[in-house]
């Protein structure tokens, strides 16, 4: 009888592990905070990292490389000015870009989330209008 206990409570312990090791990158996310801007110099852009099972805002995440191009209409080569910019809002991350011309962007993302060992990455896009 105890070794049955014992083989449960190691299945369970096994199945937990396994939960906790599949948790990771893929529970985040970044989102836009608008998705039309106006085609130009030195626009806010602002994006949110949300943790996707609580819905909650990630602080202090640490965003180092970003990259804004037109990739969505084909146009990969064609790349933008970025400049990270100050947020007070807790998972709210700013940037100064130029969208140089009217269309659809992607601003792609890597960032580092406190307690989490994998590279978070996303890509938001955004529709640039004259």
């Amino acid at each position: 009888m105890k070794l049955h206990f014992s083989a449960a409570a190691l299945g369970l312990a096994v199945v937990f592990l396994d939960s906790q090791a599949f948790a990771g990158a893929k529970d985040y996310e970044f989102q836009a905070v608008s998705n039309d801007l106006k085609a130009g110099s030195g626009r806010d852009v602002a994006v949110r990292l949300v943790h996707k099972p609580t819905g909650k805002p990630v602080t202090g995440a640490v965003l180092f490389r970003s990259r804004l191009d037109m990739s969505p209409d084909g146009m990969g080569d064609m790349t933008g000015k970025l400049a990270a910019d100050a947020s007070s809002e807790p998972g709210l991350y700013r940037f100064k870009a130029d969208l140089t011309m009217a269309g659809s962007w992607a601003l792609k993302l890597m960032a580092k989330v406190p307690g989490e060992s994998e590279t978070v990455e996303g890509t938001v896009l955004i529709q640039a209008k004259d």
